[in-house]
């Protein structure tokens, strides 16, 4: 459930992870927390710990707004709010929270880019204004209802604006109904002032009073605004699909919409006004937030305004039929997941798998990290493949298939950029046949993260169909910490919207963290920050640098002087869709990098070799837990560890490594089983023996 279960209800624990979510800067959400907090029955401690992280705060402050908020006198706030802000932030619901209107994210429906104002219908000389007002009370109200109606007024000397004088008749719609169907308007309401209008509250009173408390029946709610004209006010209200009753033209610069909100209490309605209007902001459209309360009052149609506008009906039974329906919509609306599939239905029939854009490493609509420590050349690199795929030529010896590629430049000066290319052509000998397959978008200087690139990438290039989008460097477009791997994952979700939507595969690099060569043996572990890097992607590309000191003699022909003008790398791969790729080493040969086609290389060590003061078998134990993601049966010496015994953890297979005081070794035997036992050429595991060949690369073979 979310963290509210009534009034009260509260979890502490979960409000803060919800206002982790949310930033205190802006005073209207300072505010809204504050009232919420305090209507859950919250402590004023959390109130101050939240604001405390504002530049703005101040001692006092909050005691003072706490103080303030009154729930007699202003709108009740409730936890829904503080739970749509976080949701807002980028808090994401966990498994078998309940959800309701208020707790999902409010989609947006509305481009207003792609909005066009839609035309208002006008009266004309045939209009009957008695036939508007005779369908709004009857539609409106039962007849035993009473009706809070507006027909006296004044007009302010300071801003001449006509205000309501008094507070008007409260009569029953089916006396009003009566004297309309057997007489005329004004022997219904009396003589109107056609300079101010008539005003009249949408929803029954109680024939006592015209306050909130008056009304007998929360049905319907205002919403209004006049920062747009009427034609885009029409618009827009139509492609919300808010559940409209009426549409009134105001006479004036509004349309006023009597929406459903089909409340059964105070609080409901309260409550369900603000997802409304919540919605509306999310959709561009402004309402007027006066207009909340449920006793407000509105324009009554068939009456003239600035002594010849009409006030009129425009549309009527809009959207949706009801708040729930409406409720229901916005929630198919938030949710954009794909439907499931039943296997069945494709078993005989399989789904051609997307095509190879760089075959046995990467598909085409799938995301590939290129990761190594700086000055391995990674953008070098990747230029190299953005022209491999442009001309459909072999990168690093890889087949690449023919296509499109956009090259996402954040980090190059702009001429630098087309120089880096076209250097990088002239060193591979390339003709450039079709480097109009070739799109650079330079954004050096233009600080854009990941969830505003995003869109853009979209909206701007959807329709140009690359194969692939190179996006250089990582670090320029996160949003968040990159140690924090639920932001991550965040982030990460806009490199699958840029897949998804474009079809495109998209490529992207990574430094890696300090001294990563030698602290992980697994290559997907290297990048810098959170996990989630060494998990999202579908293909991770691995550079390490390899030494050169020492092979001086060994070399010949084109690579005499190699040692000492280029330097050397290992490009490994961890692969989601395909069997791992074969190791390579590479010559960094400015600016591109070589394959090492003469194995000069083979017998190189990494340049980095582990954590300073660490011993060589110390380093190699370090290597073998780290690529133990899943533990199995392990023999150590002469006794047989399970993983029941053992534990999962590579904490617990590190106490029982280091018990084994004596050297000790690991294998992978003929059927996939790791075991780890003391120095021996011959070990016994689960009754088969098998005997250790001679030499490094030697081999355990089951003898017996």
């Amino acid at each position: 459930m979310p963290p509210w279960g009534g009034r009260g209800g509260g979890s502490v624990t979960n409000t803060r992870e919800l206002l982790n979510y949310i930033s205190p800067d802006d005073y209207d959400t300072w505010m809204k927390v504050g009232a919420a907090l305090k209507h859950e029955g919250e402590s004023i401690d959390l109130y101050r710990e939240w604001s405390m992280q504002s530049s703005k705060y101040k001692d006092g402050d909050c005691e003072r707004k706490w103080r303030s908020f009154n729930e007699a006198t202003s709108t009740i706030v409730t936890g829904g709010t503080i739970y749509q802000l976080a949701v807002e932030g980028g808090y994401k619901p966990t498994k078998g929270e309940a959800l309701d209107i208020g707790d999902i994210w409010l989609p947006e429906i509305v481009d207003p880019a792609f909005t066009s104002p839609e035309s208002v219908p006008k009266v004309n000389k045939d209009y009957d204004p008695k036939a508007d007002m005779l369908e709004y009370f009857t539609e409106l109200f039962r007849p035993t209802d009473y009706v809070g109606i507006c027909t006296q007024f004044y007009q302010d000397p300071k801003d001449h604006k006509w205000k309501p004088d008094g507070y008007g008749q409260n009569r029953t719609a089916g006396d009003i109904i009566e004297k309309l169907k057997s007489g005329s308007i004004k022997q219904a309401l009396g003589t109107l002032n056609e300079r101010s209008g008539v005003y009249i509250r949408f929803n029954p009173l109680d024939g006592k009073g015209e306050n909130n408390h008056n009304v007998t029946d929360r049905r319907y709610c205002l919403i209004e605004s006049d920062t747009e004209s009427v034609e885009k006010q029409y618009a827009l209200l139509k492609q919300m699909n808010l559940p409209i009753r009426f549409l009134i033209h105001s006479g004036g610069k509004s349309l006023h919409a009597i929406v459903h909100v089909d409340a059964v209490s105070e609080a409901q309605y309260r409550e369900r006004v603000n997802h409304l209007y919540d919605f509306c902001k999310r959709n561009h459209y402004t309402p007027d937030e006066q207009d909340k309360n449920e006793s407000r009052y509105s324009r009554l149609p068939g009456c003239r305004r600035n002594g010849s506008d009409w006030q009129y009906i425009v549309d009527r039974n809009i959207g949706a039929k009801n708040y729930k329906e409406w409720e229901d919509w916005v929630a198919d609306q938030a949710d954009d997941l794909p439907p499931d599939v039943d296997l069945a239905s494709v078993w005989n029939n399989m789904p051609p798998l997307k095509e190879e854009l760089i075959p046995g490493v990467l598909r085409v609509g799938h995301k590939m990290l290129l990761a190594g420590p700086s000055k391995a050349g990674k953008s070098f690199l990747l230029i190299n493949l953005c022209i491999s795929i442009a001309e459909g030529i072999p990168w690093l010896g890889m087949p690449c298939k023919q296509g499109k590629v956009l090259y996402v430049n954040m980090e190059l000066d702009e001429n630098s950029c087309f120089h880096r290319f076209k250097d990088i052509y002239e060193k591979l000998g390339v003709q450039p046949k079709r480097i109009k397959d070739i799109q650079i978008w330079n954004l050096r200087g233009h600080s854009v993260p990941m969830d505003r690139l995003a869109p853009f990438l979209i909206k701007r290039f959807k329709e140009k169909h690359y194969e692939a989008v190179v996006i250089d460097p990582l670090y320029k477009v996160i949003t968040g910490d990159e140690n924090n791997a639920t932001e991550m994952s965040k982030f990460c979700s806009y490199f699958d919207q840029v897949s998804t939507e474009m079809g495109v595969a998209v490529i992207y690099c990574h430094h890696h963290s300090k001294g990563a060569a030698g602290k992980y043996a697994n290559a997907a572990d290297r990048s810098s920050g959170s996990g989630v890097f060494a998990r999202d992607p579908d293909a991770i590309l691995d550079l390490t640098q390899i030494k050169t000191e020492g092979l001086e003699e060994k070399y010949k022909g084109q690579y005499a002087d190699a040692c000492e003008e280029l330097t050397a790398w290992e490009l490994s791969g961890t692969l989601r869709e395909f069997p791992p790729m074969k190791h390579k080493r590479l010559w960094f040969d400015y600016p591109i990098h070589r394959e090492d086609e003469y194995n000069f290389l083979a017998s190189a060590t990494y340049a980095e070799t582990g954590d300073k003061g660490k011993s060589k078998d110390q380093n190699r134990k370090s290597d073998w837990f780290d690529k133990a993601e899943d533990l199995i049966d392990i023999k150590i010496g002469d006794t047989c560890v399970t993983v029941e015994e053992l534990g999962t953890t590579k904490e617990n297979a590190r106490k029982v490594f280091n018990s084994a005081k004596t050297d000790w070794m690991t294998a992978t035997l003929q059927d996939g089983t790791v075991v780890v036992s003391k120095q021996s050429s011959q070990i016994t595991y689960l009754g088969r023996t098998y005997e250790r060949g001679k030499g490094k690369s030697a081999r355990w073979v089951m003898t017996g």
